[in-house]
């Protein structure tokens, strides 16, 4: 069944996979594109006008996500920031200025190994062109990377430059923290079963009702194979990976899109980090800063916190985790 739904200012086509029966109740799977990513939404419901309505409010998310906290477009809050904040404190609305305290939460964590002011180097990379910047490019963008230099001010909830030049992306969080706004919105509509990812990022909402939810992970070199798949109910999961954009260049290297804030260039110690947590904004940010620092270090991170746990494929193929996991099985 093919549902055409007007929302957010355009039509967005939902396909429901499965059959419609407006008094009985059943899975409901709605996909939509947003934030430059796949989204997909998996819940139980009993009537299916509802689960429409539900669906439309939830998948309206990631457009106002995307609307606020894109680098790329020229309206959004997040671009605001970007051109004003070096002249003087920016007023900004609670979630932006959620996301940023968070991201600079992981970026002081992680040592600065996760640091949203890359975009001054990001903005060079070109993976649909194939092109990569030159040397004298990198050394102008990497001046302007140090997430120091965003000074937030929780009071006034306002964000401040403190030299120009600095450009913040928030593509390694913000999408975490749309899936975490979706199960929100579906825990408001009485919801208690769901599943709602966007990209590498993912929440569940309870399990599938009297069964743990099937995620896999994806195997980095291999095309629709899962390295491992995990039994889980109420967490959220989120996977960092060199294959999700990526180029060959001249010389065989693979040049994808997560840079080290130190070097500007993609980071090749591992190929895959999986994160479980409580929470999506906290799993987003917390995989990229795990793969930039390699496994151990990612690792030994992850093992002081609590409630968190982490899969990491390095780039010799072989499998670490988390004490709190234990051996994962293959499939």
């Amino acid at each position: 069944m093919v549902r055409f739904t007007r929302a957010s200012g355009g039509w967005l086509l939902w396909v429901l996979l499965a059959l419609s029966a407006p008094v009985r109740a059943q899975w409901h799977v709605y996909r939509d594109t947003a934030m430059t990513t796949s989204v997909e939404l998996e819940f139980w419901a009993e009537d299916a006008d509802r689960a429409d309505a539900i669906a439309e409010r939830v998948l309206a998310v990631f457009h106002q996500v995307d609307r606020q906290m894109s680098r790329y477009r020229d309206d959004s809050e997040l671009s605001r920031v970007n051109r004003d904040a070096a002249q003087g404190p920016v007023p900004v609305s609670d979630s932006l200025f959620r996301v940023l305290a968070k991201a600079q939460a992981v970026s002081e964590l992680s040592q600065g190994a996760f640091d949203i002011t890359f975009g001054s180097v990001g903005y060079f990379y070109d993976f649909r062109a194939g092109r990569k910047p030159s040397e004298a490019e990198l050394q102008q963008g990497l001046a302007q990377v140090d997430y120091r230099a965003v000074e937030l001010d929780p009071q006034a909830r306002t964000v401040h430059f403190r030299h120009p030049g600095v450009v913040t992306d928030l593509g390694g969080i913000a999408k975490g923290y749309a899936v975490d706004l979706g199960v929100e919105r579906l825990r408001q509509a009485g919801v208690r079963h769901a599943r709602l990812s966007a990209g590498g990022d993912m929440r569940l909402l309870g399990d599938k009702r009297g069964r743990p939810w099937l995620v896999g992970v994806k195997d980095p070199r291999a095309d629709g194979r899962q390295a491992v798949v995990l039994p889980l109910s109420e967490v959220s999961i989120s996977t960092s990976g060199d294959y999700e954009r990526f180029f060959i260049d001249e010389s065989g290297e693979r040049i994808h899109h997560i840079l080290s804030p130190r070097t500007g260039k993609p980071v090749h110690v591992v190929q895959s980090v999986t994160v479980l947590g409580p929470d999506t904004l906290s799993t987003d940010g917390l995989s990229t800063a795990v793969f930039v620092l390699g496994w151990e270090q990612g690792l030994a991170m992850i093992e002081a916190l609590d409630g968190f746990d982490a899969i990491v494929i390095d780039d010799q193929r072989r499998m670490h985790f988390t004490s709190g996991l234990g051996a994962p099985e293959a499939p």
